[in-house]
């Protein structure tokens, strides 16, 4: 006789107050300290929060993504970042349902992001050489979901 696995279901719900110290506590152990030097911080220091979503099992954040208001030259936008997965959890997709999150929250807002072209592309995302963030950062790693393409300078909300 063995054993039975039972799998808890992983829920992706809306961020709440109490579990910003468990968000925070998973960027740190994902990124570490090296990320206060990134331009893609010195975004979400000065940004609005437009929404953030967390995945739990039970009850537990193991995962997290926040969406920040900012406008490309004149037109209003949203940041997506920084989406971190426990290590425990990470290759079960929950990264991509915390994107799938972001884009469903955003509805017709364009999403702007600093990261992985081959990842992010099958969610739609494509570069864009017209916007420009006050800092150093890779253009083919500025990426862009929406209508058109924005241009101009990133500016936080």
């Amino acid at each position: 006789m063995t054993d039975a696995v039972v799998q808890t279901p992983v829920r992706i719900d809306a961020e709440r107050p109490a579990d910003a110290a468990s968000v925070e506590e998973l960027v740190m152990a994902a990124f570490g300290p090296g990320r206060f030097a990134k331009t893609a911080e010195r975004i979400r220091e000065q940004a609005g929060v437009a929404a953030g979503f967390v995945a739990r099992e039970d009850g537990r954040v193991i995962g997290a993504v926040r969406l920040w208001r900012i406008v490309i030259g004149d037109a209003s936008a949203l940041f997506l970042g920084p989406i971190t997965v426990s290590a425990a959890s990470r290759k079960a997709g929950l990264g991509a349902d915390l994107v799938q999150a972001c884009i469903d929250h955003a509805g017709t807002t364009g999403i702007l992001l600093v990261g992985d072209a081959p990842y992010f592309s099958r969610f739609g995302f494509r570069p864009v050489p017209g916007v420009r963030l006050q800092g150093p950062v890779d253009p083919r790693r500025v990426l862009w979901l929406g209508q058109s393409d924005p241009t101009g300078m990133v500016r936080p909300v």
